[in-house]
């Protein structure tokens, strides 16, 4: 067999292989033409000259194997001097480097009719592509592309146990009645990529389920589903489009959306919101996606209790993902796109909202709740909108939106303002300033539970240099200041919501969700009135 029908049956076995190729070569060079192969591991068939020059380059082949990536290497059979091989022989040899084998793994959970187009539609694409299921009829050879690896289980549990999923593994979940066991399994595993394909209400109660044996947010986080684009998809054929859309999207680390809508060429589409708190998150998601390209401001160090609803967390923690929706930290305005083409929200410390006049955005949106104004002016862009008390709608901001809850919540004010601060918290459950968590004096928060913890009357909550806080109340740890900031007396540090168990820490409030659609529909007036 000569080197290239072997090279053939590696890459159709998809085992990644690097082909070596002699381009130019001059003088006294060991080899003027020649193809070898180098497996990851080293081992070669074919040659392209042997001694130093050789072994230089399957030491380059293995790092452009590993790196995916090919490349040029150049040697100088000498003893000294520029890309010298430590040789006598006096020649020069260029070699071009090129992988294959290297098709990324789509797994397919289910070889029911969605994924049978997935599988077409994958293959179409270059996926090596691997099927399980239960049902021996479902994994007949003719409901899936040549070259279709079949995994039959006895049950779905025992076929995902068959499969080896890597961290660059894609894999697609769509069975009849075993999701809640195949995402069971299939969530603890570091793929790239995990799609359940399920409705919007069985999500919640999958990842309800998730959570209960023990499944970390970070791991929930990071399954989509519902799963694929919003395209209106309905036959197998069009969810797979939808579905291997979005698999792009992740592999290839792109924005998605319309390349019209790219903010540097529509600004039409950038909003600018001030704060990044769980109410300016909450909009940000519903801006999103209703299609906006969204970028938040914030403080370098924001005191924001509900970090677990809230994208100011990511200036601690770089990145966080709330509902689905990922923001990131932005270094300085020129990191801005590069974070809006990954489909993600950018949040820049930028208190006194600078960069607006280097973004020029459609829309600026005051979200950060102070009950004041701390600088939001008309003139910041073609339209302003402001949450809350403190502006004048007509001499602050174009249009500002009632925060307060009861039956004018989220009403649109165009001229005007809001009612008064009346300084009360929200009604959960009957409880209003009982439920909050204030700092007894000024010192250093030190946390001692975390988000989402059940405690009782008393329990120890935090301490403020070397003063407990004990829970006022028993349920939910809702909110919780950051470990390590400085803060005043008096200072708003923790919330506990009353609702216990039934709480729901991780998701957008329903206040936040309806000032969201408010500032939408305001936009959406005032630019068709502009």
């Amino acid at each position: 067999m000569n080197i290239f029908a072997q090279a053939a049956q590696l890459e159709s076995q998809n085992i990644p292989f690097a082909m070596a190729n002699i381009l130019e070569t001059s003088g006294s060079a060991p080899r003027h033409q020649g193809q070898m192969i180098i497996k990851s591991d080293g081992k070669i068939i074919g040659t392209v000259g042997g001694g130093m020059i050789e072994r230089f380059v399957i030491e380059q082949a293995i790092e452009a194997i590993a790196l995916r990536a090919p490349r040029v290497v150049k040697g100088r059979m000498t003893r000294s001097g520029p890309d010298s091989m430590g040789m006598d022989c006096g020649g020069t040899m260029s070699v071009h480097i090129d992988v294959f084998g290297l098709r990324p793994a789509l797994i397919l959970v289910g070889a029911g009719h969605v994924n049978r187009a997935v599988a077409q539609a994958g293959h179409v694409l270059g996926f090596d592509i691997t099927v399980a299921d239960a049902y021996a009829d479902s994994l007949a050879e003719g409901n899936f592309p040549e070259g279709t690896k079949l995994v039959l289980g006895d049950t779905m549990e025992d076929a995902i146990d068959q499969l080896s999923i890597t961290e660059k593994s894609f894999v697609v979940i769509a069975t009849n009645h075993q999701d809640k066991d195949a995402i069971s399994k299939i969530v603890q595993q570091d793929a790239q990529y995990i799609g359940l394909m399920a409705s919007k209400r069985k999500v919640q109660t999958l990842f309800n389920h998730l959570r209960k044996i023990g499944i970390s947010d970070r791991k929930i986080e990071g399954v989509y589903s519902p799963v694929g684009f919003s395209i209106g998809a309905e036959t197998p054929e069009e969810i797979a489009i939808s579905v291997m859309g979005e698999v792009l999207k992740v592999k290839n680390a792109a924005a998605g959306g319309l390349m019209k809508d790219d903010s540097r060429i529509n600004q039409k589409k950038l909003v600018m919101i001030r704060g990044a708190g769980d109410i300016a998150t909450g909009v940000a998601i519903r801006l999103h996606n209703a299609g906006f390209k969204v970028v938040l401001t914030e403080t370098a160090k924001p005191t924001v209790i509900r970090r677990s609803v809230s994208f100011a967390q990511c200036l601690f923690d770089g990145n966080v993902t709330v509902e689905g929706i990922t923001a990131s930290k932005a270094t300085c305005c020129s990191t801005i796109h590069d974070i809006l083409d990954q489909g993600m929200i950018p949040v820049l410390a930028d208190e006194e909202c600078c960069n607006a006049d280097k973004l020029h955005p459609r829309f600026v949106v005051d979200a950060i709740l102070a009950k004041r104004n701390l600088g939001t002016t008309k003139d910041l862009a073609p339209h302003t909108i402001a949450l809350g008390p403190g502006f004048m709608a007509g001499v602050d901001c174009h249009a500002v939106i009632e925060t307060n809850r009861g039956h004018d919540l989220g009403r649109i004010i165009y001229n005007g303002e809001t009612t008064p601060n009346t300084g009360i918290p929200g009604n959960i459950a009957g409880f209003t300033h009982q439920r909050v968590l204030r700092a007894p004096n000024a010192g250093v928060m030190r946390c001692h539970v975390k988000l989402g913890d059940i405690v009782k009357e008393g329990d120890l909550i935090a301490q403020i240099g070397n003063t407990p806080v004990n829970a006022p109340l028993a349920g939910m740890v809702r909110g919780l200041l950051n470990e390590g900031l400085e803060v005043t007396e008096g200072f708003k540090i923790g919330d506990i919501d009353p609702r216990g168990d039934e709480a729901d820490y991780l998701t957008v409030s329903d206040k936040a969700r309806a000032i969201g659609g408010s500032v939408l529909e305001a936009m959406l007036h005032l630019d068709a009135n502009s």
